[in-house]
């Protein structure tokens, strides 16, 4: 998609683009822009490929954001996962009362997911577990409590980062919650963010083979007595090759802003961007050379160029980039101003929003109000 760059201020909303503001000159930048009814038609369409409500469990480490909880909640999603300590509390102060920390609580955060388990009596709290060492932890520190810590069995399906790998030490791992009167065993979480081939055809045929050992281990463990109630799987590219699996509940995070990388390699799925950073051009040191103000305290610098889809710049390329700057070359920039706003998806929305306080929320191309990015820290505030 492209449009002129030329000033939008004083233009009628009808003859803007989507993401343009028609006062850019009040805001400045770099700022993330964010746009809730393409929000909501994300959590539509997420509820429409699940099936229901009641199959998703989506990630909050997107967003990190109490309004967009509350929106899917609105939805009727009512279970939700989480990668920080913080995420977990914002999501027990939006009223969420089923939160899995998709992360294996070591060191004093084990400590600190107690004392937030005992602030939010209500909450249904779970918590992932690779090893019987941490299972050991956690079950001394549960032993006393009046109501259980559920424990997912982390499984490595191929990624390769955290996780057992389905088999003996992974059986024996599950069956070992048991042991412990303050842990309950809920299931399995198989998390598999490494299937992302854009054909959707063959991204199938990989979650299936992946999945095999995981339905394995679980047909062995439930006939030793050991039932398996639920599979939490799939990351935003492959959650919906999971459709047809029973008892797997579906974990998609970054469908609810979505961005260029995911936009580009998965169009079928039907998400729409919705998150823009507004940057500006701040300087022309050269023929045919733009400078943005978008380094990498801006948006997430771990991508290889491009790390933007430069709306209007489509035939730029990205050159360079320090912590403040981001070096363009385009052949029309004598057409373009010093000051003139730029609009970019993020190639990877994720770590771009915790780069970020507030979101800016646009609503008929004006910023109507904020969001604060409740979750952008580790601490959370117990």
């Amino acid at each position: 998609m492209s449009f002129p760059l030329e000033s939008n201020s004083g233009q009628s909303p009808e003859s803007l683009p989507w993401y343009a503001l028609n006062e850019p000159e009040k805001h400045g930048s770099p700022a993330l822009l964010v746009y809730p009814e393409r929000i909501r038609h994300n959590i539509r369409r997420m509820i429409t490929l699940a099936g229901s409500p009641d199959r998703l469990r989506p990630h909050v480490k997107t967003h990190k954001t109490k309004e967009i909880v509350a929106m899917q909640l609105e939805a009727g999603i009512d279970k939700f996962k989480c990668a920080t300590l913080s995420e977990a509390e914002m999501l027990a102060e939006c009223g969420v009362n089923d939160i899995l920390l998709a992360y294996q609580p070591v060191g004093p955060d084990q400590m600190r997911l107690l004392e937030l388990f005992r602030n939010y009596p209500d909450v249904r709290f779970a918590a992932l577990v690779d090893n019987t060492q941490v299972l050991q932890q956690l079950g001394a520190l549960w032993a006393a409590e009046q109501r259980p810590l559920g424990i997912y069995l982390d499984l490595n399906t191929g990624m390769n980062r955290t996780g057992v790998t389905p088999g003996k030490e992974a059986a024996a791992c599950y069956m070992a919650i048991r042991t412990y009167p303050g842990l309950e065993p809920h299931g399995f979480h198989a998390y598999d963010g490494h299937l992302r081939n854009p054909d959707p055809s063959q991204r199938q045929a990989d979650s299936d083979q992946a999945f095999k050992a995981v339905v394995s281990l679980r047909e062995s463990l439930e006939q030793a007595g050991y039932p398996v109630p639920v599979v939490i799987a799939g990351g935003s590219p492959s959650f919906p090759t999971h459709l047809y699996r029973e008892s797997v509940i579906l974990s998609p995070g970054t469908t609810l802003l979505w961005d260029a990388r995911y936009g580009s390699s998965f169009p079928e799925m039907g998400f729409l961007p919705a998150a823009v950073l507004l940057t500006r051009i701040i300087s022309k040191p050269a023929p045919g050379i733009l400078c943005l103000d978008l380094g990498h305290k801006a948006i997430a610098p771990e991508m290889q160029f491009p790390r933007v889809a430069l709306l209007g710049l489509e035939n730029s390329t990205q050159t360079g980039q320090s912590e403040e700057h981001l070096v363009v070359a385009y052949e029309q920039a004598e057409n373009l101003a010093i000051g003139q706003e730029v609009y970019g998806i993020p190639m990877h929305i994720c770590p771009t929003v915790a780069k970020y306080p507030q979101l800016l929320v646009v609503e008929n191309h004006a910023v109507t109000d904020s969001w604060k990015v409740a979750a952008r820290d580790y601490q959370a505030h117990i």
